[in-house]
């Protein structure tokens, strides 16, 4: 009887039940657009930090620069006299730690031994200059007047030839790019990990003193490098084993060699610049955080999350406004919805005095009609929520298909430890990536949209149900003419 008759109802009121119904798809939409545009941010935010600490980072650990490692850290180099030809090629390079001072090796071992951490691998961030260049002697003309004379005269009390060095100079280029030492028994974790391997192989756990190095792409197309070329860093030669892509953005570095041969490079044997650290459980970082920096002394521990914070540009911008203006515009609009859903309900009960009063004389008792009202209304916020469900989709599916790029901006100024390239003691080098941004929608905002819909109908069946329990037998007697 309650079904056949909330069918008959329904099929009779339709136009009724369709407005109650697009009120709540509205707000429900709205919803399911913002809440898969907020997780578009999130995923688009994950592939800019990725792209400079690698996949699975939960945290890194580092030293900041003091003030007495400016002097060490300042480029010099050494040319030799020319004293026989014209012209030699000389170059030198110059490779230093970028941006921290070093921790030693056994640091790995301490963060690793902390409550809470899954894994960690140590890395050494070295900077390279590189100068290269020619000197060319100049040449001593005479003055044509001078005759060669050595004899003092008028303007010539020195006794010197008159003449001058013509010609002759210094011709020379800098290049500078990043090296990262990586630990090649664990290359699961660290900035490696934000490129794939293109073209070539990775290192193999036995190339932990090898000189073979992993050129990323853009600086392989750059160089003309490919696999089986040779690269020379301080006049050691490397072979180039294979070529990554960044998944997004720039590559974390240029090259990346073997920890150990970037300890000699650098002159820091059993050093390291950071530490990556992967939590057992993402939802204790903070504890885990807290455990390092009271464990190991004089490191600085920053998380992504903390990263996360010095994002800039659109990306910020947009994130603001899907996290804030959104999340309350959705508020906004469900509640004017579940509202306009109650009131029209409670209006539509109004209409209904006779119906529902002659039905309380037939010996219908209030709770039976109550739940009559209530059940139209969770059929109607169902068909609302179906209806959200469809319109949420399809413009999360438009905001995907035009994938508006966003820029974000990570670092400028000074910092004492974190993610990504750092150009100097203790300074972070500005780093703006674009990224797509997609509006994947997840189970759980379905399962919310849901939950949305049944919520919006029981509140308008509060309200029609509160109306239509007040209806007495001799309401309905009033109503016929």
């Amino acid at each position: 009887m309650f079904f056949t008759y909330l069918r008959r109802e329904l099929r009779r009121r339709r136009k009724a039940a369709l407005v109650v119904a697009s009120g709540l798809a509205l707000g429900i939409a709205l919803v399911i657009v913002v809440n898969s545009v907020s997780n578009g941010m999130g995923k688009a935010q994950d592939k800019v930090l990725q792209s400079l600490y690698g996949l699975g980072t939960d945290m890194t650990v580092t030293k900041a620069a003091s003030a007495s490692t400016g002097d060490a850290q300042r480029p010099r180099f050494q040319f030799d006299a020319q004293n026989k030809g014209d012209s030699k090629s000389q170059s030198s390079d110059r490779v230093m730690v970028q941006g921290f001072t070093t921790l030693a090796s056994s640091t790995v071992t301490e963060v690793a031994g902390q409550k809470g951490v899954s894994t960690a691998v140590g890395g050494l961030s070295l900077n390279v200059v590189k100068v290269s260049g020619e000197f060319t002697r100049g040449q001593f003309q005479q003055n044509p007047d001078s005759g060669g004379s050595r004899q003092g005269g008028p303007g010539q009390g020195d006794g010197q030839p008159q003449g001058e060095v013509r010609g002759g100079g210094a011709d020379f280029d800098i290049n500078q790019y990043s090296v990262y030492g990586t630990d090649v028994t664990k290359t699961a974790l660290g900035p490696l990990t934000s490129s794939k391997i293109t073209s070539g192989r990775t290192f193999r756990t036995t190339e932990t003193n090898a000189k073979v190095v992993v050129a990323d792409s853009a600086f392989a197309k750059t160089k003309k490098y490919k696999v089986g070329s040779t690269v020379t860093i301080k006049g050691v030669k490397y072979q180039v084993i294979g070529i990554a892509t960044a998944d997004s953005g720039d590559a974390a570095a240029n090259l990346y060699i073997p920890l150990q041969q970037a300890q000699t490079l650098a002159g820091e044997k059993n050093k390291i610049t950071t530490v990556y650290v992967k939590a057992a459980d993402s939802q204790q970082i903070d504890t885990v955080k807290s455990a390092i920096q009271k464990n190991v002394s004089g490191t600085t521990v920053t998380t992504s999350a903390d990263l996360a914070k010095t994002v800039s540009g659109s990306l910020s911008t947009a994130s603001s406004l899907a996290t804030n203006v959104g999340k309350w515009l959705s508020i906004a609009v469900l509640v004017a919805a579940f509202l306009v859903a109650g009131l029209l309900t409670s209006s539509a009960v109004s209409r209904r005095v006779r119906e529902f009063g002659t039905l309380k004389a037939l010996g219908w008792k209030s709770g039976r009609v109550t739940r009559q009202v209530v059940g139209e209304a969770v059929v109607n916020g169902l068909v609302g929520g179906a209806l959200g469900i469809a319109l949420g989709l399809a413009g999360a599916y438009v905001v995907t298909a035009i994938s508006p790029s966003l820029q974000a901006q990570l670092g400028g100024g000074t910092g004492s430890g974190g993610f990504g390239s750092f150009g100097g003691p203790g300074r972070r080098t500005a780093k703006t990536l674009e990224v797509a941004l997609t509006a994947p929608v997840s189970v759980t905002t379905i399962l919310l949209a849901v939950g949305l819909a049944v919520a919006g109908g029981l509140v308008a069946g509060a309200f029609g149900g509160w109306r239509a329990s007040r209806l007495r037998p001799a309401d309905a007697l009033r109503r016929v003419e």
